[in-house]
């Protein structure tokens, strides 16, 4: 676990029965594309055992973490916080300038919501982005950005302490243990 993790996803709000699998995908989302550590809400509990399972089996270094007051997390982050949402800014308008303050060392939280997000949200971020203003998936937001943001840096990505790992190829499916 790292001391200070450079970007951390908040996921904001889980309606159990309903978000069962977007709130997983916003996790291995946030793993696979760079993020250092994804924080659920409590009722979002059994996704976080998920997405550790996959860490486990698939590498790391990735934490993730329950809180019963997301709310609280938001308003004590001491770093920069951007908001993914249709309504924000262009990611392109805003990307370098969030680019340059992670590259100078200061803390991300990157929040993506699930339900309406309340309005403290977006009076908290210094950044609301949105990567289209068209109505679109969270998961697909949360690519988006964190592309832009690691510049496909994250693509190259490799994983320590893999039991598996995928092996690319253009036909088939191969999978090899470590």
């Amino acid at each position: 676990m790292q001391d200070t993790p450079q970007v951390v996803v908040l996921r904001l709000g889980h309606r159990p029965g309903r978000d069962e699998r977007m709130t997983t995908h916003v996790g291995l989302t946030a793993r696979a594309l760079g993020a250092d550590r994804l924080v659920l809400a409590n009722d979002a509990a059994s996704r976080a055992e998920t997405v550790v399972d996959i860490t486990d089996t698939f590498g790391g270094p990735f934490d993730v973490e329950t809180t019963n007051q997301p709310m609280a997390r938001l308003k004590r982050w001491e770093g920069t916080i951007v908001h993914l949402t249709m309504y924000g800014l262009p990611v392109q308008d805003v990307e370098s300038e969030i680019r340059e303050r992670h590259r100078d060392g200061d803390p991300l939280l990157v929040v993506v919501g699930a339900e309406k997000v309340p309005w403290d949200v977006y009076d908290a971020a210094e950044y609301n982005v949105g990567v289209t203003n068209q109505p679109h998936s969270e998961v697909a937001s949360l690519a988006v950005f964190l592309d832009h943001l690691f510049e496909g840096t994250e693509l190259d990505r490799q994983w320590e302490d893999a039991q598996k790992r995928v092996i690319p190829q253009a036909e088939g499916k191969q999978v090899e243990e470590q």
